[in-house]
Protein backbone atom coordinates (compact mmCIF):
# COMPACT_ATOMS: atom_id res chain seq x y z
CA UNK A 1 0.00 0.00 0.00
CA UNK A 2 1.36 3.35 -0.99
CA UNK A 3 1.91 6.21 1.41
CA UNK A 4 -0.88 8.10 -0.38
CA UNK A 5 -3.33 5.30 0.32
CA UNK A 6 -2.23 5.19 3.94
CA UNK A 7 -2.74 8.92 4.35
CA UNK A 8 -6.16 8.67 2.75
CA UNK A 9 -7.19 5.85 5.10
CA UNK A 10 -5.98 7.83 8.10
CA UNK A 11 -7.91 10.90 7.04
CA UNK A 12 -11.04 8.84 6.45
CA UNK A 13 -10.68 7.17 9.85
CA UNK A 14 -10.39 10.54 11.59
CA UNK A 15 -13.44 11.80 9.74
CA UNK A 16 -15.42 8.73 10.81
CA UNK A 17 -14.36 9.24 14.42
CA UNK A 18 -15.43 12.88 14.32
CA UNK A 19 -18.82 11.92 12.87
CA UNK A 20 -19.30 9.23 15.52
CA UNK A 21 -18.40 11.64 18.33
CA UNK A 22 -20.74 14.27 16.91
CA UNK A 23 -23.57 11.73 16.78
CA UNK A 24 -22.93 10.71 20.38
CA UNK A 25 -22.88 14.34 21.52
CA UNK A 26 -26.13 15.01 19.66
CA UNK A 27 -27.76 11.93 21.18
CA UNK A 28 -26.63 12.94 24.69
CA UNK A 29 -27.93 16.48 24.21
CA UNK A 30 -31.33 15.16 23.10
CA UNK A 31 -31.57 13.04 26.25
CA UNK A 32 -30.65 16.06 28.36
CA UNK A 33 -33.26 18.21 26.66
CA UNK A 34 -35.90 15.52 27.14
CA UNK A 35 -35.29 15.48 30.91
CA UNK A 36 -35.09 19.27 31.13
CA UNK A 37 -38.00 20.08 28.84
CA UNK A 38 -40.77 19.66 31.43
CA UNK A 39 -39.27 21.86 34.20
CA UNK A 40 -38.07 24.39 31.63
CA UNK A 41 -41.53 24.51 30.08
CA UNK A 42 -43.14 24.97 33.50
CA UNK A 43 -40.67 27.76 34.32
CA UNK A 44 -41.38 29.39 30.95
CA UNK A 45 -45.14 29.23 31.62
CA UNK A 46 -44.79 30.76 35.06
CA UNK A 47 -42.57 33.59 33.86
CA UNK A 48 -44.60 34.46 30.79
CA UNK A 49 -48.10 33.35 31.78
CA UNK A 50 -48.16 31.19 28.64
CA UNK A 51 -51.19 28.91 28.44
CA UNK A 52 -53.01 30.86 31.14
CA UNK A 53 -50.51 29.93 33.86
CA UNK A 54 -50.87 32.26 36.84
CA UNK A 55 -48.08 33.75 38.92
CA UNK A 56 -47.17 33.21 42.59
CA UNK A 57 -46.69 36.21 44.88
CA UNK A 58 -45.51 36.52 48.48
CA UNK A 59 -46.60 40.11 49.00
CA UNK A 60 -49.41 42.31 47.75
CA UNK A 61 -48.63 45.19 45.38
CA UNK A 62 -48.11 48.64 46.88
CA UNK A 63 -50.23 50.32 44.22
CA UNK A 64 -53.99 49.87 43.93
CA UNK A 65 -55.49 51.49 40.84
CA UNK A 66 -58.79 53.31 40.71
CA UNK A 67 -59.85 50.93 37.96
CA UNK A 68 -61.85 47.74 38.32
CA UNK A 69 -61.86 44.39 36.58
CA UNK A 70 -64.24 41.43 36.73
CA UNK A 71 -63.02 37.96 37.66
CA UNK A 72 -65.24 34.96 36.95
CA UNK A 73 -64.75 31.54 38.57
CA UNK A 74 -65.25 28.16 36.93
CA UNK A 75 -65.11 24.63 38.39
CA UNK A 76 -64.88 21.15 36.85
CA UNK A 77 -64.26 17.61 38.08
CA UNK A 78 -62.70 14.63 36.38
CA UNK A 79 -64.46 11.27 36.09
CA UNK A 80 -64.36 8.97 39.09
CA UNK A 81 -63.76 11.63 41.72
CA UNK A 82 -67.35 11.77 42.96
CA UNK A 83 -67.27 15.35 44.26
CA UNK A 84 -69.53 18.34 43.95
CA UNK A 85 -67.12 21.20 43.34
CA UNK A 86 -68.09 24.80 42.66
CA UNK A 87 -67.11 28.40 43.45
CA UNK A 88 -68.96 29.99 46.35
CA UNK A 89 -69.29 33.17 44.28
CA UNK A 90 -69.47 33.01 40.52
CA UNK A 91 -67.77 36.38 40.00
CA UNK A 92 -66.29 39.36 41.81
CA UNK A 93 -65.43 42.90 40.80
CA UNK A 94 -62.24 44.25 42.33
CA UNK A 95 -59.79 47.08 41.89
CA UNK A 96 -56.62 46.27 39.97
CA UNK A 97 -53.89 45.70 42.58
CA UNK A 98 -56.41 44.92 45.33
CA UNK A 99 -55.90 41.66 47.24
CA UNK A 100 -59.08 39.57 47.31
CA UNK A 101 -60.06 36.25 48.87
CA UNK A 102 -62.67 33.95 47.36
CA UNK A 103 -63.59 30.35 48.07
CA UNK A 104 -64.46 27.14 46.30
CA UNK A 105 -66.54 24.45 48.03
CA UNK A 106 -66.14 20.71 47.61
CA UNK A 107 -68.28 17.82 48.88
CA UNK A 108 -67.66 14.09 48.53
CA UNK A 109 -70.95 12.33 47.80
CA UNK A 110 -69.40 8.88 47.38
CA UNK A 111 -69.52 6.20 50.08
CA UNK A 112 -65.74 6.04 50.29
CA UNK A 113 -62.93 8.50 50.85
CA UNK A 114 -61.41 9.89 47.65
CA UNK A 115 -58.39 12.06 47.00
CA UNK A 116 -58.11 14.72 44.34
CA UNK A 117 -55.72 17.35 43.08
CA UNK A 118 -56.65 20.48 41.15
CA UNK A 119 -55.12 22.08 38.08
CA UNK A 120 -56.00 25.55 36.87
CA UNK A 121 -55.79 28.05 34.05
CA UNK A 122 -56.77 31.63 33.29
CA UNK A 123 -58.49 33.06 30.22
CA UNK A 124 -57.66 35.11 28.28
CA UNK A 125 -54.37 33.23 28.43
CA UNK A 126 -52.31 36.42 28.21
CA UNK A 127 -53.85 37.52 31.52
CA UNK A 128 -52.04 34.69 33.31
CA UNK A 129 -48.89 36.81 33.49
CA UNK A 130 -50.78 39.37 35.60
CA UNK A 131 -52.94 37.06 37.74
CA UNK A 132 -51.03 36.61 41.02
CA UNK A 133 -52.09 34.04 43.61
CA UNK A 134 -50.91 34.35 47.22
CA UNK A 135 -52.80 31.29 48.49
CA UNK A 136 -54.29 28.42 46.52
CA UNK A 137 -55.33 24.76 46.87
CA UNK A 138 -54.06 23.80 43.41
CA UNK A 139 -51.68 20.82 43.10
CA UNK A 140 -52.24 19.94 46.78
CA UNK A 141 -53.61 16.45 47.38
CA UNK A 142 -56.94 16.75 49.20
CA UNK A 143 -58.82 13.82 50.74
CA UNK A 144 -62.52 14.00 51.56
CA UNK A 145 -64.35 11.41 53.62
CA UNK A 146 -67.86 10.27 52.56
CA UNK A 147 -70.19 13.26 52.88
CA UNK A 148 -67.39 15.57 54.00
CA UNK A 149 -67.43 19.18 52.81
CA UNK A 150 -64.48 21.52 52.58
CA UNK A 151 -64.01 25.24 51.95
CA UNK A 152 -61.02 26.02 49.74
CA UNK A 153 -59.81 29.64 49.76
CA UNK A 154 -57.97 31.43 46.98
CA UNK A 155 -56.18 34.73 47.67
CA UNK A 156 -55.14 36.72 44.60
CA UNK A 157 -54.64 40.11 43.00
CA UNK A 158 -54.33 41.47 39.47
CA UNK A 159 -50.94 43.06 38.79
CA UNK A 160 -51.34 46.79 38.01
CA UNK A 161 -48.95 46.25 35.08
CA UNK A 162 -51.88 44.72 33.22
CA UNK A 163 -53.05 48.20 32.20
CA UNK A 164 -49.92 48.55 30.05
CA UNK A 165 -50.42 45.21 28.27
CA UNK A 166 -51.46 46.09 24.73
CA UNK A 167 -52.66 42.55 24.05
CA UNK A 168 -55.24 42.94 26.85
CA UNK A 169 -56.65 46.30 25.80
CA UNK A 170 -60.40 46.22 26.16
CA UNK A 171 -60.42 43.09 28.37
CA UNK A 172 -62.76 43.68 31.31
CA UNK A 173 -63.26 40.08 32.50
CA UNK A 174 -60.80 37.34 33.45
CA UNK A 175 -61.88 33.75 34.16
CA UNK A 176 -60.10 31.54 36.69
CA UNK A 177 -60.90 27.87 36.11
CA UNK A 178 -60.08 24.84 38.29
CA UNK A 179 -60.43 21.15 37.49
CA UNK A 180 -60.16 18.51 40.22
CA UNK A 181 -58.86 15.10 39.16
CA UNK A 182 -59.02 11.85 41.14
CA UNK A 183 -55.76 10.52 42.55
CA UNK A 184 -55.53 6.79 43.22
CA UNK A 185 -53.49 6.70 46.41
CA UNK A 186 -53.13 2.89 46.24
CA UNK A 187 -51.35 3.07 42.89
CA UNK A 188 -49.00 5.76 44.19
CA UNK A 189 -47.77 3.78 47.20
CA UNK A 190 -44.97 1.37 46.29
CA UNK A 191 -46.78 -0.03 43.30
CA UNK A 192 -49.64 -1.50 45.34
CA UNK A 193 -52.61 -2.33 43.16
CA UNK A 194 -56.01 -0.89 44.12
CA UNK A 195 -57.36 -4.46 44.11
CA UNK A 196 -54.91 -5.35 46.89
CA UNK A 197 -56.19 -2.68 49.28
CA UNK A 198 -59.63 -2.14 50.77
CA UNK A 199 -60.81 1.39 51.61
CA UNK A 200 -60.68 2.07 55.34
CA UNK A 201 -62.00 4.90 57.48
CA UNK A 202 -59.80 5.93 60.38
CA UNK A 203 -61.11 9.44 60.95
CA UNK A 204 -60.61 12.76 59.21
CA UNK A 205 -57.28 13.59 60.83
CA UNK A 206 -55.76 10.25 59.92
CA UNK A 207 -56.98 10.20 56.35
CA UNK A 208 -56.23 13.77 55.31
CA UNK A 209 -52.68 14.48 54.10
CA UNK A 210 -50.50 16.74 56.18
CA UNK A 211 -51.04 20.42 55.51
CA UNK A 212 -48.67 21.78 52.90
CA UNK A 213 -47.88 25.15 51.37
CA UNK A 214 -51.03 26.05 49.46
CA UNK A 215 -49.51 28.77 47.33
CA UNK A 216 -49.40 27.93 43.66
Amino acid sequence: MSSLDTATDTTQHRANVRIALACLAFFASMIGLAYASVPLYELFCRVTGYGGTTQVADTAPVQVLDRTINVRFDANTGSGLGWDFAPVDRAVTLKIGETTQVSYAARNWREMATTGSATFNVTPQAAGAYFNKMECFCFTETTLEPGEEMDMPVVFFIDPAIVDAKELDGVSTITLSYTFFKIDEAEETAGISPADTAPTSTGLDAERPAKSDNRG
